[in-house]
């Protein structure tokens, strides 16, 4: 069964492409025709392309591993996060940090710094500061938690990308594919798909459209989730079966 269906993807605007002078002659496989000087995406390999993208990442969150999902423009933001956050995964809607990452330790620095100021407040170093210290200090933490926030559990690099407008974000797209961490897209007709590991050609100015495939990809991620979980409670009966099936083999020996 496919993940997303043709006429979801319709109804939400995702085959409206860009204007055909602003096109990427590289996205000429995913379009189907063009009107009034508007590109139209072949809806019918989005289907395919999202089904193939949800499927990988279905498998990367099965094996416990993290997808960074990042969204930097207005219309896409809190679809981006809420969608994200349902599924635990780790996000970047404000500003791409540069060299987050290719210089990843440092990032996680100013991750910890924000920890260390709620332990300070926890237990209270506060009440030794000045108004001014504390203002300042909560000042750092505001801007910390808006900017990083949202990656705070991120302890090591993710295994994979989510990026809505490879445009918008090509610092992040540049940096992952400088790690060789592959990288899942809605590309639109203007971007060039080429550094692109899950191409999903789509409308990427329409929250609708993201919306629409963002929440299948998500449910993939659940579903791996799920299926991971699954498998431990499994596992960890099997080895009490085996401990139980030794208890019964010794005492009928002795």
């Amino acid at each position: 069964m496919s993940r997303t269906n043709f006429d979801t993807l319709l109804e939400a605007g995702a085959h409206f492409g860009h204007l055909k002078r602003k096109w990427n002659p590289a996205m000429a496989p995913y379009i189907f025709m063009e009107r009034n000087g508007i590109h139209i995406i072949d809806l019918h390999k989005t289907v395919a392309k999202v089904d193939e993208a949800a499927e990988a990442m279905k498998q990367i969150a099965k094996s416990g591993k993290k997808i960074l999902f990042v969204a930097t423009k207005k219309q896409a933001k809190s679809v981006v996060a809420e969608k994200a956050a349902s599924v635990n995964m780790p996000y970047v809607i404000e500003r791409w940090p540069g060299g987050m990452l290719t210089n990843f330790p440092t990032i996680r620095k100013a991750v910890k710094k924000m920890a260390s100021i709620d332990k300070m407040t926890a237990d209270g170093t506060y009440s030794n500061l000045s108004k001014r210290e504390i203002l300042q200090i909560t000042r750092q933490r505001a801007k910390l938690e808006k900017n990083l926030g949202s990656i705070s559990d991120l302890t090591r690099l993710p295994s994979a990308l989510f990026v809505v407008d490879v445009l918008k974000e090509q610092i992040a797209v540049r940096e992952a594919n400088r790690l060789g961490i592959p990288v899942f897209a809605i590309v639109d007709t203007n971007s060039n798909p080429d550094n692109i590991d899950y191409v999903i050609p789509a409308n990427d100015d329409a929250s609708k459209s993201v919306e629409v495939i963002l929440e299948a990809c998500c449910a993939a991620v659940a579903e791996g989730l799920e299926e991971r979980k699954a498998e431990k409670v499994d596992a960890e009966a099997a080895g009490e079966g085996k401990k139980g099936g030794k208890a019964r083999e010794e005492a009928a020996a002795e």
